[in-house]
């Protein structure tokens, strides 16, 4: 893939968007096994030196409820992804993310990365957020 109108069409052929902006799309991914599901959003983002990548995100807890170190130790333990700090209708909230350049972006890249941050960041929000499915 070398395009996000590339990326949307990918997208478009497993699931139905909730936000279909330019350089930005929202769906629900179902989390397997279940009746879970996260919000992914996908963005094309630029890097300082021009490069364009794709940014995979959702969101896991308000950031009220945990503290940074117990971000930063966290971040420290994943292999593929980070957490980061985004708004999310006013609200900071931590987001799980992956950078994906477009040298490297194949359908089989991009698959994997959604599930991987989808299903990880679900992860989390059961052991953060036990009472329900946040985002």
């Amino acid at each position: 893939m070398e395009t996000f109108a590339e990326v949307r069409n990918h997208i478009r052929q497993s699931y139905k968007l909730r936000i279909d902006e330019p350089f930005i799309i929202s769906f629900e991914y179902l989390i397997t096994g279940g009746d879970r599901r996260q919000s992914i959003f996908l963005a094309e983002l630029q890097t300082d030196d021009g490069r364009r990548v794709l940014r995979v995100e959702t969101p896991v807890v308000p950031l009220a409820d945990l503290s940074a170190e117990k971000c930063l130790r966290m971040n420290l333990t994943l292999r593929v992804a980070y957490l980061a700090v985004g708004d999310l209708d006013g609200v900071p909230y931590i987001k799980m993310c992956e950078n994906l350049p477009y040298a490297f972006l194949g359908d089989d890249e991009l698959d994997y990365a959604i599930t991987h941050v989808a299903q990880m960041a679900d992860q989390m929000e059961q052991i953060l957020e036990p009472e329900g499915d946040v985002a």
